[in-house]
């Protein structure tokens, strides 16, 4: 579910002129992952690292890329809006994007998925299950009940905090992060934070999307993402 509250840093996306919304049409698809602030759009380079791995890895990239939305203006004037819900009416593409996650964690050992809220609410619980990991999500403040370990992060303008409860993970886990989206890297680089300060072993933070202008990745100090697809 899509929040109407001020956005998290991934979605800080500034727009220099008006674009309009791309509706949901059988005969033309979305302009997904498309050149986010240049326009004429252009089509999207679909990048993996797993892409290399043969035409069938391609082919549900390709998949994935082409049913998700940017959406202007949302939620305030200026931010686009990376637009994951369309992928979410289109279940094979949602099939392809939880299945390719949980291939490369399989077996990995990780014992925690950690989905940071809202939308790692959405991809984390079905790869816990399918590798016999537990879910932990990391929240907003006060969503959690009973007591409560916090990282502080920054946003655009401001801070925020995200919590995780006391007892979830313990020292010695491996976890992996995940999230619908890197753009700024703060919130990752807080989730990490946040598991390594109780003694997880943070193997990997997981995304759909990256938006590598933004360069996120440096946030996160060298520590290691995997990314499905990337907006360039």
């Amino acid at each position: 579910m899509l929040s109407l509250s001020f956005p998290r840093e991934a979605h800080l996306i500034r727009s220099p002129s008006p674009l309009l919304p791309q509706p949901l049409s059988t005969s033309r698809p979305s302009p997904s992952l498309l050149c986010l602030h240049k326009p004429p759009f252009r089509l999207p380079s679909i990048r993996s690292m797993a892409s290399e791995e043969g035409a069938d890895q391609d082919h549900r990239l390709e998949r994935i890329a082409s049913t998700i939305r940017v959406i202007p203006d949302f939620p305030k004037p200026g931010i686009l809006f990376q637009d994951i819900t369309t992928m979410l009416l289109k279940p094979e593409a949602f099939r392809d994007t939880i299945d390719m996650l949980v291939e490369r964690y399989r077996d990995k050992g990780i014992s925690v998925v950690a989905g940071v809220e809202a939308r790692g609410f959405i991809f984390g619980p079905p790869i816990a299950l399918a590798i016999g990991a537990k879910f932990v999500p990391l929240r907003k403040p006060n969503k959690l009940p009973g007591e409560v370990i916090s990282e502080e992060y920054s946003l655009e303008y401001g801070t925020d905090k995200m919590e995780m409860h006391v007892g979830a993970v313990q020292a010695g886990d491996r976890a992996v992060v995940v999230d619908d989206l890197i753009a700024t890297g703060g919130t990752l680089a807080a989730a990490m934070r946040l598991l390594e300060r109780v003694g997880a072993e943070v193997v990997e933070c997981a995304c759909v999307i990256e938006l590598p202008e933004l360069k996120g990745r440096e946030k996160l100090d060298g520590r290691p993402l995997f990314v499905l697809v990337k907006a360039v």
